[in-house]
């Protein structure tokens, strides 16, 4: 089997040692996996620099890593919702095509970005909704256009759109969560970001369609940027110069590895086990508080104010927590139900939706190549 690279997995030198929880690589993703913030001239040199490891070090451990398929992506993320519509999209399915609906949404819409199945530990409000996808459309398009779309053309039953108000966590950091206390949270309530798109120019657009395509292996090399200013059409230092301006303009999110969190690595190991999509439900009006408190709790990958509905009990804080125990994921959520209750915040409902296959992939902004699937739509074979 050979990797991105087309180097055989069986003829990388064996002494690279490549699993997640290698001290070394450890140290490295603790901080390579979302403490990189915004644009970076020398990326690599950042991670070098706060994690402790050389240099040369930290590239040739990513570089591996990225290889054996333990990093199943390095890139520079955008704050997609500044540049494009958004939302989470809830899919009720046939059960005896959800797997099938589930291989469309992921391989052939390349706006569907996260895809996942769900499940509830009981029969409760939205419990028939399996499959949860986000999904992105270019500005001046509709997401409803687009769902509908899908919808027929896999057989859907029906859908429910969630897009968010606003944005109170957004990283992942497995590695630097493990071993968290339950109710470990920053001083401060979180700040919620707001979700207003950003007009671009077209040679911003250049280096930004430029910027966000995940690096190759041979890729991951100290000046990174060099090949992809060529790409853009312009000179390595309007390149430098344009991602900084769209930085100021608040569309670039953090350089990133990417762990393969769900999947076993080679040697059978797991990042996580449980991803637990939280939901609660607050009254009207106190929506940011309460996105505020949940978001500031370390364990919280993503937090979120989206407007579930009646089907789903009326949510409208949401969350996710990854862990390798079931009871562990459960203790962090009691722990922020208990704080919830401390700052005077009643929740009317919660409820806990597990996730169970899962694949990932940056959502597409591009308008060509949404113009492009709506003339051409790619079938179902389901």
């Amino acid at each position: 089997m050979r990797g991105q690279a087309g180097i055989s997995r069986l003829e990388r030198p064996q002494m690279i040692p490549t699993e997640h929880d290698d001290p070394i690589n450890a140290q490295i993703l603790a901080v390579s996996e979302d403490l990189v913030a915004g644009f970076q001239r020398q990326p690599f040199h950042v991670i070098a620099e706060q994690s402790g490891v050389p240099l040369d070090t930290v590239l040739e451990r990513i570089r591996a890593m990225l290889e054996a398929g333990v990093i199943r992506r390095v890139r520079q993320t955008l704050l997609a919702t500044k540049l494009a519509h958004g939302a989470l999209c809830a899919w009720r399915v046939p059960e005896e095509k959800l797997s099938a609906i589930f291989d469309y949404m992921f391989q052939k819409d390349p706006f569907s970005g996260h895809v996942v199945t769900r499940s509830t530990d009981q029969q409760v409000s939205g419990s028939g909704y399996r499959l949860w996808t986000t999904l992105k459309v270019p500005q001046g398009e509709s997401l409803e256009e687009h769902a509908d779309v899908l919808k027929k053309i896999v057989g859907a039953e029906e859908y429910i759109l969630m897009p968010a108000n606003g944005v109170f966590a957004l990283g992942v950091g497995h590695v630097r969560r493990r071993g968290l206390e339950p109710g470990a949270k920053i001083d401060e309530p979180a700040e919620m970001m707001t979700t207003t798109t950003v007009e671009l120019t077209p040679v911003e657009w250049d280096v930004l369609l430029a910027l966000k395509e995940e690096l190759a292996p041979e890729e991951v090399i100290a000046n990174c940027w060099d090949a992809r200013a060529t790409k853009a059409g312009v000179s390595l230092e309007e390149f430098f110069t344009i991602a900084e301006g769209l930085n100021k303009k608040k569309v670039i999110g953090r350089f990133s590895t990417f762990l393969e969190h769900v999947k076993p690595s080679e040697t059978g190991k797991k990042v996580t086990r449980f991803n637990g999509l939280f939901h609660w439900a607050v009254p009207k009006g106190m929506e940011q508080q309460a996105g505020g408190e949940v978001g500031r709790h370390h364990c919280m990958t993503h937090a979120y104010w989206r407007e579930g509905g009646p089907k789903f009990g009326n949510v409208n804080i949401m969350g996710v927590v990854h862990g390798t125990e079931k009871e562990k994921v459960l203790e962090h959520k009691a722990a922020i139900d208990r704080h919830l209750e401390s700052c005077g915040i009643p929740v009317s409902y919660t409820n806990v939706f597990w996730g169970g296959r899962s694949e990932i992939k940056p959502s597409e902004i591009s308008p060509k190549i949404y113009e492009e699937f709506h003339a051409n739509p790619p079938a179902f074979e389901g």
